[in-house]
Order: C-alpha cells, then structure tokens, then sequence
C-alpha cells in the first residue's frame, strides 16, 4: 500500500478488519493529529484495545510496526497540509493568478488520485456498462457536472438522463427498475433531497454510485461510493477542484464504458460524429 493512502484505505475498507481492529482504525480517523504523537500504549488505552491488537492493525496496513505506521501517516498528514486551497491576493496580475489556479488543481487532482478507491471504479464501470438506464443526478455546481456526463453517456449506447431538481429527481426515481443506475454527484455529500431520492431509488431496485467525500450520510448510502476528498473554500469560492475531479472521475467512468462495449458500439460513435459534420464549417483551405 502507498503510505499516502492509509487514512483513505481505512475509510473504505475498516469493515473488513477485525472488531477490535475497526475501533483502533476509528480512533486513528478521528484523531490521526493525535495518533502521531501517541506510545502504543496511549492509543491501546484510547481505543479500549490490547497493545497485540494495534500491532496486527499496523500489519494490516502492509506496516512493519506501530513506528512505520507512524512514520506513513505523518507523511501523509504533511502532504495534505501542502494541499491548502490557494491564496489569492488583491495584488495578484492575470498571470499569478492562472499560476496558483493551476498548480493547485494539478495538486488537487494528484491527490485525489494516489487516495482513489480504484476497485470502486471498476465496480461502478461494470455496473454501468451493463445498465439500462442511467440518471445523473446533482444540484448547483454538481447539477452542471451531471448534464456534462449525460452528454458523455448517451453516445454509449445507453438511454440516459440528468436532472438538477429535487422533484425531477424523485419522479424520476419512481420510474426506475433493477437494470438501471443512478450517479449521484456531489461535493458535500450530505444533501437531503439527494439523500432522500437515492433512497427512494433503491427501494425500487436500482443501484446507486455516488461521487462524493468519503463518511458523508450520501457515500454510506450508496451501493458502489467513489470517494472524492478536496479541501476547498466554498465560503468565498463555488466549488472548483472538485467540480474538476468530478468531471475526471466522470470521464474514467465513460472511457471504462466504451472500453467494456467496443467494438459493438463504435458504429454507434461514427453516426454521432458524423450527424455533426453538417453543423461545421468547413475548414478554410
């Protein structure tokens, strides 16, 4: 395992540790400032544990010990750190500003892929690659990714949709069966008409794959969650690096599709592009 990804690896497969195990694994989530400053016997105290078991959940996480452990989640810690949103200042020119934009997306985007729970992606393209229907859903920022993917899916030879409003949502919901899917977008995770209509979706046999942070009420909902953790400033800015990593994911998403499909659908592909040629100018000679 990449020491990068330990606090990331804990939040989406702690269930399968052991009971004793899962209590050190939330305690370090919780507490991980605190954890790298504790003996062994601190965090045993702290987590109600044997000293034994910390050193089995150290091994767990591919680490020779509780020191290594440490060591990784220090590093770890570090490097988010390094990641704080950018600081724009009044004196800023066009050209410091599109520098700060960018480095910090590139980082952002870095990030987000060394944490990525890769096998969730795999899950949620071969769930999509065999859906009936799909239902992009979000609000806000959100809501304009969702028709961004809706125009990606539909040429993969599937029926799709995208809606940005709560009603919509839940109708739609309503019409749903056990051959189709929702993507359900969103940065905060914790929208309550989202939260509501994924629900109302699954209950008619649906499966639901949500973009969103990781021990959100929407990622612990879902049937296949895709976490994506960005520390941005929606307070002063719309939300940014994560609108941008959503896309990526989304992209993933549509490229694993048409990676399952090909070569059945690349007539399918050839038509759409060529019904655009009489919309363009030709090319000047």
């Amino acid at each position: 395992m990449k020491q990068p990804q330990i606090l990331q690896h804990l939040r989406n497969h702690r269930h399968e540790l052991r009971k004793s195990e899962q209590k050190v694994a939330e305690f370090v989530l919780q507490n991980p400032q605190e954890v790298i400053h504790m003996r062994i016997v601190d965090l045993a105290t702290e987590a109600n544990v044997s000293e034994p078991t910390i050193v089995r959940f150290c091994r767990s996480l591919d680490q020779d010990g509780f020191q290594g452990f440490k060591l990784a989640l220090a590093q770890q810690l570090v490097r988010q750190e390094a990641l704080v949103p950018f600081a724009v200042d009044v004196t800023d020119d066009p050209e410091a500003l599109g520098h700060k934009l960018i480095n910090n997306t590139r980082d952002c985007l870095a990030q987000v892929r060394d944490a990525m729970d890769w096998e969730a992606v795999q899950r949620a393209i071969g769930k999509l690659s065999q859906a009936r229907h799909i239902e992009f859903w979000g609000f806000g920022a959100s809501g304009i990714v969702a028709r961004d993917a809706q125009q990606k899916f539909f040429r993969l030879d599937v029926s799709t949709s995208a809606y940005s409003d709560p009603d919509m949502q839940h109708m739609a919901a309503a019409t749903l069966g056990r051959e189709d899917a929702v993507v359900a977008i969103s940065h905060s995770g914790r929208t309550k008409s989202l939260l509501e209509s994924g629900t109302y979706a699954q209950m008619q046999g649906a499966s639901v794959i949500a973009i969103c942070p990781s021990n959100t009420p929407l990622f612990e909902l879902c049937d296949i969650p895709i976490p994506v953790e960005i520390n941005e400033d929606n307070e002063t800015f719309t939300p940014m690096n994560s609108r941008l990593a959503h896309l990526v994911m989304l992209d993933t998403l549509a490229t694993g599709v048409y990676l399952q499909k090909s070569p059945e659908i690349d007539s399918t592909l050839d038509a759409v592009k060529s019904s655009l040629l009489p919309l363009k100018q030709p090319p000047r000679g």
